[in-house]
């Protein structure tokens, strides 16, 4: 699965910077833009950010605000695994509040305007494949946290 998380973000990080050289390029250039090449770009940062966070999470390396841990650094061991848990719960909730977020702007959307609804999909993806990595960091035996394994 990480291999799959990770050519994503790298496509999708690619498609980006291709994406933002051609628009700035026909900007610069030819005096034009390239039609809903920002609209685009908006998406792919929302897939580069959700992605690279997932990618970071599998190896335990996100960004911690883990107050707990730092004022009680003799607790770590014992905090990590319901830490990671309440990270898996809370980003389970957001993922379905998002996913219920995405249903609607489907619903709703214009027949022209589907394929802008098809790229939110990355929102409660995004949130439950966090959601699901947490999980398993929080249910398993080894602690990647600082390097230990």
């Amino acid at each position: 699965m990480y291999r799959a998380e990770a050519s994503l973000a790298a496509l999708s990080l690619l498609s980006l910077l291709l994406l933002s050289l051609a628009q700035i390029v026909a900007r610069n250039l030819f005096h034009t833009g390239l039609p809903l090449a920002d609209s685009l770009t908006r998406y792919l940062v929302l897939y580069v950010a959700m992605l690279g966070a997932v990618l970071a999470t599998e190896e335990d390396r996100h960004i911690k605000i883990d107050v707990g841990t730092t004022l009680l650094p003799r607790f770590v061991a014992v905090l990590h695994r319901p830490f990671q848990m309440l990270s898996a719960l809370v980003c389970a909730l957001l993922s379905n509040a998002a996913w219920h977020f995405w249903r609607e702007e489907w619903q709703y959307a214009a027949t022209d305007e589907r394929w802008i609804a098809a790229l939110e999909i990355i929102l409660p993806a995004g949130f439950g494949l966090l959601a699901l990595h947490f999980l398993i960091l929080g249910l398993s035996r080894q602690r990647h946290h600082n390097g230990l394994r």
